[in-house]
Order: structure tokens, then sequence, then C-alpha cells
């Protein structure tokens, strides 16, 4: 079975042609992110949003025609919900207010690693709500919103030692997408993780109430193991 995630479209405004090339090659290491723009100004960052569409745009504040954040304002003030996150050496802590207080969900402080980026990535897909052919309107259930929000409950546990929370979002991300019961080497084979790697990350997932486990029976040989994910996420006990 292949699987393929929903594809993330990212437009990039970032005025140094380096830095945005850089950003691009680090986006693009996962086959499932795709740049569809690139913006070095305000005005243009408004007008690619506009015609682009994109479902997530990538934020600097310092732009040559004007601040990120007077776009961003911008853009919430005209009804745009798109998810934005700020990648910026502005550092001071008046800028990450406006920021996040204008509905960035995300903020990086340039230089940042890969791995935060790739948190970033995890955290727009995490937030995604999924849609159904012919939905006019997303309907959200308390346990949807709970994980849009990021919450998680007051007694929420640590992950376990070996549990990447990058990865756990990936596998949770592919098994979401995947439209049916689906093995670990199923998911394995569409993270290009081993089948023991994708085993423990799903058998994690039912333990937290985020997939469900069936075993099917064939005519032959052990049952295959298929993992579903759950509609809502279980509160946790008082």
């Amino acid at each position: 079975m292949t699987l393929r995630a929903a594809t993330v479209r990212v437009l990039l405004v970032e005025d140094d042609q380096r830095v945005a090339r850089i950003n691009r090659d680090l986006l693009e290491r996962d086959p499932d992110v795709h740049v569809v723009g690139s913006a070095a100004t305000c005005a243009q960052g408004d007008a690619l949003a506009q015609a682009l569409n994109p479902d997530l745009i990538l934020l600097d504040v310092h732009l040559p025609d004007g601040s990120g954040l007077g776009l961003l304002r911008h853009w919430r003030s005209v009804g745009r919900t798109t998810d934005v996150a700020l990648i910026t050496a502005a550092d001071d802590e008046v800028s990450v207010r406006l920021a996040l207080a204008h509905g960035a969900f995300d903020y990086l402080i340039k230089p940042f690693t890969g791995a935060r980026l790739a948190e970033l990535l995890a955290r727009h897909r995490g937030r995604r709500l999924p849609t159904t052919p012919g939905q006019q309107e997303a309907r959200l259930d308390q346990g949807r919103l709970d994980r849009l929000l990021g919450v998680h409950g007051r007694s929420a546990e640590p992950l376990p030692r070996g549990v990447d929370p990058h990865t756990l979002e990936r596998v949770a991300h592919a098994l979401a997408g995947a439209g049916g019961g689906v093995s670990a080497e199923d998911i394995g084979d569409r993270l290009g993780l081993s089948r023991v790697t994708a085993w423990r990350y799903l058998e994690h997932l039912v333990r937290t109430g985020r997939a469900s486990l069936e075993h099917q029976y064939g005519h032959s040989g052990r049952p295959a193991k298929l993992y579903t994910p759950t509609l809502e996420r279980p509160d946790p006990p008082e």
C-alpha cells in the first residue's frame, strides 16, 4: 500500500535570497512539503498569498518596504486565516508579542536548527483540520479543538524514552491520511522507518488513545495488526 500525506504548500516571505534558498532546501527535505513561492517584499508577499493560497506562510519581520508584522496584521484584518509563522532575526519581546497577538502560531529566531523547523512543520500539520469532499464548513468536537489548540490535559505525561515528538507527529499524520486501517510496515514504508520503529510509535498512539488496533485474520500465519486513527482523544484521568 502506498500512503501519501497531504502536501504542505509553503510561501516564503524573506528578502535575503541566500537565506530563502537555505530555508527552501531545509523545507523540501520533507517530500510532502512544497515551496510554491518566494517573495522579497511585503507587496510581493501579499500578492502571492492571494494568488497561491498556500497552507503555510513563513514570514520575516524586516522587509524592504515595511514590516512583516504589519503584513500579518493586514492579512488578519481582511480575514486571511492561513497559518503564519515568523522566521526572523527580530528577537525583541515586543515583536514576539505582536506576532502572537496577530495570530502567528510559531516564531523562530535566526539562526535556528533543522530540527526546530521540522517541529514547526509538525505543529502546522497538527493544526490542520481533516476535510471531506463537498464539505462546506469543518465542524469540531472538543477533542479535535483541543488538539488544534495544543491542549492535552493537565495530566499529560511526558513521552517515554525513545519516542521523538517530531517522528510521533509524522506517524500520526501519516496514519490520519491513510484512509483506513494500515500496518506498521505500511507506515514504515511511507516514512522511511523500520517496521519495528513504526510499530513502536503506533503502539504509543494506541496507548494514548490517538489510534485503535484491530487484528485481521487471514487464511494462514499470524493475524495482521491494522491501525486506524481515533476521532477523539479521551480525557486524561483525574
